[in-house]
């Protein structure tokens, strides 16, 4: 499996854990209010970094390329701002929503590149390929 899907799986649960911390404060608290950072959390950070896992182990000469890496960076760096900025928005801080909305556009960006990945070429394989016996 490429290095890059064993780093979008292993940040995917990270945001599991993160996630279902959230849903376990809400049902202790009994309060709700940051529901929305918790799906965040869960559908932007384990289910689509394990979707984006999943497709650079199907195709691992697109998860050997720079772009691929900068997607997952970017892609990374804005769901770890945007989940805590949410959370500590939906508490009632408003001062978090510049934060909340500059992080949602760098998910946004990420995607897109994720998207470019998707839809591009597919890159010269650095792999050579087996030899048979004749």
């Amino acid at each position: 499996m490429p290095q890059l899907s064993r780093l979008f799986f292993k940040t995917a649960i990270v945001f599991l854990i993160v996630g279902i911390a959230m849903g376990l404060q809400m049902a202790i608290s009994g309060n709700h209010n940051v529901i929305a950072a918790h799906t965040h959390a869960n559908l932007l950070g384990w289910v689509t970094m394990a979707l984006f896992g999943t497709y650079y182990a199907f195709n691992p000469a697109k998860a050997e390329t720079r772009f691929a890496h900068l997607q997952y960076l970017i892609y990374t760096a804005g769901i770890a701002v945007l989940a805590p900025s949410l959370y500590v928005l939906y508490l009632g801080y408003d001062a978090a929503e510049p934060v909340a909305a500059v992080s949602s556009l760098v998910v946004f960006v990420g995607v897109l590149m994720f998207a470019a990945v998707v839809y591009g070429k597919e890159p010269k394989s650095t792999v050579l390929p087996k030899r048979t016996l004749a």
